[in-house]
């Protein structure tokens, strides 16, 4: 249908069905914030880090430059011991409010930092380990922050991930669905 996303196609059909079942009505599925730039047009990019992580954000913080983003340092600044829920939490918060276009957050592992922001309501978090998994990340599950583990890979690899990540597409099609699947179990769990 012209005019009609797939996702309001899909959101028009699950409401049918649910009256169809007597089901109670849901709440619509909300749109993510729109990206957020900064006056000279350039898409913001949170990042963050713990201590074991400080390094790497430092190394990568040109290279989003370099591809063309603004980049707000969300912290932490050393290599002094931190707690990685707190600086996770904030990218997170960022990208959830629509403050930042997207968020990359790196810890030793990357996986609590992923455990972290999935918990921020507008948030798709998913861990990269290498390109195919970064590419995978966006392309199906339309991620808007992505978490690394600085103890797993290096500066080479976490260039071309973030690369790769922030340059990919959402594929859209069979995948708008599932997505929209994720919201909806989100929603059902907001109070």
């Amino acid at each position: 249908m012209p005019g009609i996303s797939d996702s309001e196609i899909h959101e028009i059909v699950q409401q049918v069905v649910d009256k169809t079942l007597g089901l109670p009505a849901r709440e619509p599925v909300s749109a993510a914030p729109a990206p957020q730039t900064v006056p000279s047009g350039k898409k913001i990019v949170a990042i963050g880090a713990d201590h074991g992580g400080f390094e790497l954000k430092e190394a990568l913080k040109p290279e989003l430059v370099t591809l063309g983003f603004e980049v707000n340092d969300l912290g932490t600044n050393s290599k002094d011991a931190v707690d990685y829920p707190d600086f996770a939490h904030a990218v997170a918060q960022a990208v959830g409010t629509g403050k930042a276009w997207r968020g990359i957050m790196i810890d030793g592992a990357g996986i609590g930092s992923c455990i972290v922001g999935n918990k921020v309501p507008g948030v798709r978090a998913g861990m990269a380990y290498d390109i195919s998994s970064a590419n995978n990340s966006r392309e199906h599950n339309d991620t808007n922050m992505l978490t690394l583990g600085a103890g797993l890979i290096g500066v080479a690899l976490a260039k071309q991930i973030v690369k790769v990540w922030l340059t990919t597409e959402f594929a859209g099609g069979r995948h708008t669905s599932r997505v929209d699947k994720i919201k909806s179990v989100e929603k059902q769990y907001l109070k």
